[in-house]
């Protein structure tokens, strides 16, 4: 041990001296050990040592008691459920300011033009304005342009997600719509639809992939498009119970709302919603055939002849309270069709976040759109002249391939036209190119996105671009684009004095 003490300036491990002598264990000889550690036994050199506590600050807890409580406090699930509702109360309160001032600006333009007797669109009018705006914040000041986007960002999506519903209306009342119509021209009409349909297609379609050739423009990819969220089991179930409470009570108390209309306006609009839930919740196969738009305006029609029958009141008597067309005793069919403006005060948004898309084609976009806008109005025109339909009706399908909100507006610059027939022509040219549309494209071997999306938009409008984009998202872009310009277009064309009469003298 002296020597060790000698060759070493500390002294050697207790554990380390037992090892090599283990004699000592037996020894009586007290064994002596390191005066900084004197433990009492041997078996205490086994215990496992930790280091000397700090002291603590009196009033301050230990930073182990401290994590732990702010893992306890995270981990809360009321509190995550506090947060999680105060952000559903502030994203519903966003969506109610933000759709409210759209919806409040469309109701504004369209009585100040009515006041001005200003026969073009209102809501156009007013999409031009929000695209200027936007434009000039993103020359002037880009964060100024980029959070008007994010504040209207719940209304464009809100209107993205229920857009296939405000064309409903106008299918529901269809059996009203044709009902002064013969047969035969209703024939015509179906043949008009289709044929005009398929070679609007083939036009846009081609021209787009022939100025696409010509200029050589490589493709780039597009600004990401935010998809709605997908409907609830939660919302099915409020929907119907606001549809079986609020029958019963049009039932027993017919006017309890103050006119017949509104008091049937909860159940037919809960209908109408319902179908069009059903019919999105449909698997793809079925979809194919069984459009949820079908579905929508079938459930509408069945609750409408149900209350029709118990009441004793008829069918006709009830779609005639599902859109009355007036301001002061509006039906279901009139609140939905109200967000017809706001859809065209939207596409600003939508045309703003793929400007740098627009201005790298423009040629083929422009192009191919007034093409197609030009080519639709005069070949309807010359369909209707051609095949003996009547001219009041010929006037009232000339915007088949434009959105129904713009459609509604041209068919406004002429007399004697039926509206009603209008929209429903206008949803049933939608329905065709969603249904058919991917099959036709293939068919013609149109496989470049730009052709597809515009050829789908410029041909079946909404409807058409919803079908398409679902499965070929790199259309979407194409479509968004196509589908607001073909009704922007369509609708400057008709706003020129001499197309109008040019079309009337086609006519006959």
């Amino acid at each position: 041990m002296a020597l060790a003490s000698a060759v070493h300036p500390f002294p050697p491990s207790p554990i380390k001296s037992l090892r090599q002598q283990p004699h000592l264990i037996l020894s009586s000889t007290p064994l002596k050990l390191p005066t900084r550690r004197a433990p009492t036994s041997i078996l205490a050199f086994h215990k496992p040592t930790h280091p000397k506590p700090q002291p603590l600050h009196p009033l301050r807890p230990p930073p182990r008691l401290i994590r732990h409580r702010i893992s306890a406090k995270s981990a809360d699930p009321d509190n995550q459920n506090a947060s999680s509702g105060l952000q559903n109360v502030v994203g519903v309160l966003h969506l109610v300011v933000s759709l409210g001032l759209v919806l409040a600006a469309d109701k504004f333009l369209k009585s100040a033009f009515v006041a001005a007797s200003i026969k073009f669109p209102s809501a156009l009018f007013g999409m031009f304005c929000v695209f200027s705006v936007l434009m000039a914040l993103d020359v002037v000041a880009p964060p100024a342009a980029a959070g008007l986007m994010g504040f209207f960002e719940p209304a464009t999506l809100f209107i993205q997600r229920w857009l296939p519903l405000f064309y409903v209306p106008s299918l529901v009342v269809l059996p009203l719509a044709v009902k002064d119509i013969p047969a035969a021209s209703g024939l015509k009409i179906c043949f008009i639809l289709v044929v005009g349909w398929l070679a609007s297609l083939s036009v846009a379609g081609f021209t787009a992939i022939t100025v696409h050739k010509i200029i050589k423009t490589e493709m780039v990819d597009a600004e990401p498009m935010k998809k709605p969220s997908p409907f609830s089991a939660v919302e099915f179930w409020i929907w119907t119970a606001v549809f079986i409470s609020s029958f019963v009570v049009a039932y027993l108390y017919p006017t309890a709302l103050g006119t017949s209309a509104r008091t049937c306006l909860p159940f037919l609009l809960a209908a109408t919603v319902l179908g069009y839930m059903v019919g999105s919740g449909l698997p793809s196969d079925v979809k194919k055939v069984f459009h949820p738009i079908i579905c929508c305006f079938l459930s509408a029609d069945v609750a409408a002849f149900a209350f029709g029958y118990f009441s004793q009141s008829g069918l006709d008597a009830v779609l005639g309270d599902y859109l009355t067309k007036t301001s002061t005793n509006p039906g279901a069919g009139d609140v939905l069709m109200g967000f017809l403006g706001s859809v065209i005060i939207s596409f600003a948004f939508s045309m703003f976040k793929q400007r740098k898309l627009v201005k790298r084609h423009a040629a083929e976009i422009f192009t191919s759109v007034v093409i197609a806008a030009v080519f639709s109005l005069y070949s309807t025109a010359i369909m209707g002249r051609v095949i003996g339909l009547e001219p009041s009706l010929t006037i009232s399908i000339l915007p088949r391939c434009i959105t129904v909100a713009l459609a509604l507006s041209i068919v406004s610059f002429f007399e004697g036209t039926n509206s009603s027939l209008t929209a429903a022509v206008v949803v049933l040219t939608g329905l065709v190119g969603a249904n058919f549309v991917q099959a036709v494209l293939d068919k013609f071997r149109l496989t470049d996105p730009i052709a597809r999306g515009i050829a789908t938009a410029s041909s079946a409008h909404g409807l058409g671009t919803a079908a398409l984009s679902a499965k070929e998202p790199e259309a979407l872009p194409f479509c968004a684009i196509a589908y607001a310009l073909t009704g922007i277009f369509g609708s400057l064309i008709c706003s020129v004095p001499a197309v109008r009469r040019s079309l009337l003298l086609i006519v006959g």
